[in-house]
């Protein structure tokens, strides 16, 4: 900040994204910048829209029970819930005081991170981090309930209030042996999610991809993408896989969480980032891109601050 003269000197990093991506970015702004075979299907809501007015949208964008919901400005899978039928979609709508997306569940097994960067000045990029990430979930034995399950789940039983409010309707229910049971469909780390290090894949093959990639989106220099694809070779090759969000210049390096980085590896993988999204917004300032003046991105702030604490306390509410 004080080598670049701006306090909000990254707002030029990704041009055509809000905020540069660093927060408060809608996800429908970031999918009408993809080509739409590259994102699952999805729809915005408002809240209070009449509800049939909604199930009409619904039926015409062919998305079937069941699919997922999160916030259009959200933050660390907060209100990400998986609807399974009309009376849990009404309730949701009922109590979400902000706009929503809708969108197509997924049905490819594997979920994995992409960091990406790019110099404007070239054509290729390169990937930072690359990760498999697995959502929380629990295997049943045929013996224990779900409850005891939780229990016993080192991360689970560190979000028991959180658990035991989602699950309460099956945590009696006891899972047959092998069986899995998602607790969180959100794959964050604060929502318990654990990673596993994929770089011995990264190669030229990988960021070729995601070079056509962030090429097409235009002026998309420094992010992550999250993805759900049907393994690593199908991804490299282009085929079967769908981006379900990506996260601009606020995107952590998420890829030294779980993976064997010290401390010290880890702080000097995020200096190094943050060099990098120092360098490509100095480049595009200089060739007109502004950053935001201090008034605007300290409104925009303080708006974007109270909108996730509106959220915070309808997930608390939903969960209770």
């Amino acid at each position: 900040m004080l080598r670049s003269g701006a306090v909000w000197f990254f707002t030029p990093s990704n041009p055509k994204i809000t905020f540069g991506g660093m927060d408060g970015e809608t996800k429908m702004e970031m999918y009408d910048l993809l080509p739409r075979h590259l994102y699952p299907a999805t729809f915005k809501v408002l809240p209070g829209q009449d509800f049939n007015n909604i199930k009409t949208e619904l039926e015409k964008s062919g998305i079937q029970y069941p699919f997922v919901v999160k916030p259009d400005i959200a933050c660390q899978g907060i209100l990400f819930r998986k609807i399974d039928n009309e009376e849990t979609f009404r309730n949701y709508h009922t109590k979400i005081p902000v706009e929503y997306i809708v969108q197509a569940m997924v049905s490819y097994p594997m979920e994995v991170s992409v960091f990406y960067i790019r110099h404007p000045q070239e054509q290729k990029g390169s990937v930072t981090g690359f990760l498999h990430k697995i959502p929380l979930q629990v295997t049943g034995n045929g013996k224990d309930t779900l409850e005891q399950l939780i229990l016993q789940h080192p991360k689970a039983q560190k979000r028991i209030g959180e658990m035991f409010g989602k699950q309460k309707e099956n945590l009696k229910n006891i899972l047959g042996p092998g069986e899995k049971y998602m607790l969180s469909y959100a794959a964050n780390h604060n929502r318990g999610a654990h990673f596993i290090d994929l770089k011995e894949h990264i190669d030229d093959t990988l960021v070729a991809i995601f070079d056509e990639i962030s090429l097409g989106i235009n002026d998309f220099f420094y992010g992550r993408y999250d993805i759900m694809c049907s393994n690593v070779e199908d991804l490299k090759s282009g085929k079967n896989f769908t981006i379900l969000e990506y996260n601009g210049c606020g995107a952590e390096p998420n890829h030294f969480y779980d993976t064997g980085y010290t401390l010290m590896g880890a702080y000097k993988e995020i200096l190094k980032h943050w060099k990098a999204l120092y360098t490509i917004s100095k480049y595009n300032s200089r060739q007109g891109i502004k950053p935001w003046p201090f008034q605007k991105g300290r409104k925009f702030m303080a708006a974007t601050k109270a909108h996730f604490k509106l959220i915070r306390e309808a997930d608390a509410d939903m969960t209770s």
